[in-house]
């Protein structure tokens, strides 16, 4: 069985536009999801990446250009300028670890394109904690089992955000699949190659 760390922050458009086709990918291929939600504000600064509100001015002109085009070749709903982003991530990220430690692999998904499909597809905030609460309750999932493991989920998290450094990943979503790295969405094809190789 193959394994792919799968390293993403919940308000990447470009993480949540490929989750859905990587997720039906690992399955089809009998592959195991090692997720990682990370930093990517700690990340940057040591791979010369830089925060959107930073870049310049063309290269976010090419970005709003580029999802328009990737919204529509992966037929996933998604809002060019959703009204809560940038969001605070961290908090998210750690409940999405929670899931996966307290519930499995599978709920951490699952949560996971709740979160991101909450920022880019629904307008909802995922900085407040009533919304992520709602977001637990819709999944189904039992918010005092992710509760019980809050203090593991936030080690974790800066376990998997020096693990990424390590890894000399530089964007999310970054997909390692056997220790071969893949930046973004658009790679998923060649993801898809690795993992049936």
């Amino acid at each position: 069985m193959k394994s792919v760390h799968y390293f993403f922050t919940p308000v990447s458009p470009w993480t949540y536009m490929g989750h859905a086709r990587f997720v039906q990918m690992a399955e089809q291929h009998g592959a195991r999801i090692l997720l990682r939600p990370v930093d990517l504000g700690r990340v940057f600064p040591v791979s010369g990446g830089l925060p959107l509100a930073k870049r310049a001015a063309q290269r976010q002109t090419y970005r709003l250009k580029e999802l328009a085009r990737w919204r529509e070749f992966r037929g996933v709903p998604l809002n060019i300028h959703p009204k809560f982003f940038p969001a605070p991530a961290d908090d998210a990220a750690r409940l999405i670890i929670a899931a996966d430690l307290a519930l499995g692999t599978a709920a951490g998904l699952k949560l996971a394109e709740a979160i991101m499909r909450a920022v880019w597809a629904e307008e909802r905030d995922i900085g407040d904690a009533q919304t992520r609460a709602a977001i637990v309750a819709e999944q189904g999932l039992d918010a005092a089992a992710l509760a019980a493991v809050a203090d593991q989920a936030a080690t974790a998290f800066d376990a998997y955000t020096e693990e990424a450094i390590a890894a000399q990943v530089f964007g999310a979503p970054w997909y390692l699949v056997e220790g071969e790295p893949f930046w973004g969405q658009d790679r998923l094809e060649f993801v898809e190659r690795a993992l049936a190789a």
